[in-house]
């Protein structure tokens, strides 16, 4: 349940900064939705209606080859926005989007939307530092996608939530995979068995240890190597 529209508007970076006079207007176009595990938001194609925000919850974008692989492109959180580039160059959503769990988001339409950043152009600013961003980081994925082994990605993958959510233990550092293999694969643009198997491989080679989606790393210099030196 969404406790309060505004609340949401108000850890967007999009709107964090307009005045209560300017929230009042945009709360008012705001409707909200809320999606079940699975559901999908739109589909790749669909016609644009307008731009979402992330009120509770996780949205994956993701696009479908004709194979019906699946690549992630972004998990977006609370107070995030997606939806962005079509709102204004009049195409249809590049992507599709599905409620990862139970999620709620809200929504302006494009028209709706479109009037306001003529009302203020500062928030069409915030939109192309948002946007630019988006497409740095779509960058960085083809980079990965054309030019490192599934295993790269793999062990990079690893090595961030060792970063962001690793614990010391006396065995290694240890990681809670936050996703199942086939939304990890998904993630990393390759399939479920490859994912599995190369993680096997890695703790065959003595660099984890593996207990469901618990990973212990055991030496974190030696994998950091392994990513630069694996074919």
């Amino acid at each position: 349940m969404i406790e309060s529209h505004e609340a949401v508007l108000r850890q967007t970076p999009l709107f964090a900064n307009l005045t209560d006079a300017e929230m009042r207007a945009l709360r008012a176009r705001v409707s909200s939705r809320h999606l079940q595990k699975g559901e999908l938001l739109f589909t790749e194609g669909d016609a644009c209606t307008g731009l979402f925000l992330v009120a509770v919850g996780k949205v994956r974008i993701f696009k479908l080859s004709t194979g019906g692989r699946e690549q992630v492109l972004a998990v977006e959180g609370p107070g995030s926005s997606f939806a962005e580039l079509p709102v204004f160059d009049g195409g249809n959503y590049p992507a599709s989007a599905a409620a990862m769990e139970e999620t709620d988001v809200l929504f302006v339409s494009r028209k709706d939307f479109q009037n306001f950043c003529r009302e203020h152009p500062e928030v069409a600013l915030k939109v192309i530092a948002v946007v630019g961003s988006r497409l740095r980081r779509l960058v960085g994925i083809i980079e990965e996608l054309s030019f490192t082994t599934v295993r790269q990605r793999l062990i990079a993958a690893i090595l961030r939530l060792t970063r962001t959510n690793g614990a010391a233990t006396k065995d290694g550092i240890q990681i809670e995979l936050p996703q199942s293999h086939q939304e990890l694969a998904a993630e990393l643009g390759t399939v479920r068995e490859l994912v599995s198997r190369n993680l096997s491989r890695l703790q065959a080679e003595g660099f984890l240890e593996l207990e469901g989606r618990r990973i212990v790393v055991k030496d974190l210099e030696a994998l950091r190597r392994e990513q630069t030196t694996s074919e």
